[in-house]
């Protein structure tokens, strides 16, 4: 049986954070970086869980925190996907380098 310990848990964190953050600054359309930041935000979740279940005294903190960025995780999404149909539909291209004007 494999024993696992917190820091092969921080250790899959910190991967789901590089890779959430790589994907921000590579990926070159709208939805490519919504999908990255749900990494990083599933990182931080992660990371909430194994301090809970290796150096808590009470085993609701961590799961109370991860619930919340898994909320926080689902209202993002929406507004985000939401304000990429809205731009798609005003400048038809999902590309953040393509649209410059904001405005009105």
């Amino acid at each position: 049986m494999i024993s696992y310990n917190l820091y092969t848990y921080l250790a899959v964190a910190g991967a789901l954070l590089c890779f959430g953050l790589y994907g921000l600054m590579q990926h070159r359309s709208l939805i490519g970086m919504l999908i990255s930041t749900e990494l990083i935000l599933n990182g931080a979740g992660l990371n909430f869980m194994a301090f809970n279940r290796f150096l808590a005294p009470d085993p609701a903190i961590g799961q109370v925190f991860a619930l919340f960025i898994m909320g926080l995780a689902a209202a993002e999404a929406a507004i985000a996907v939401s304000l990429i149909f809205a731009v798609y539909r005003k400048y038809h291209t999902s590309d953040p380098e393509r649209v410059n004007d904001l405005r009105g």
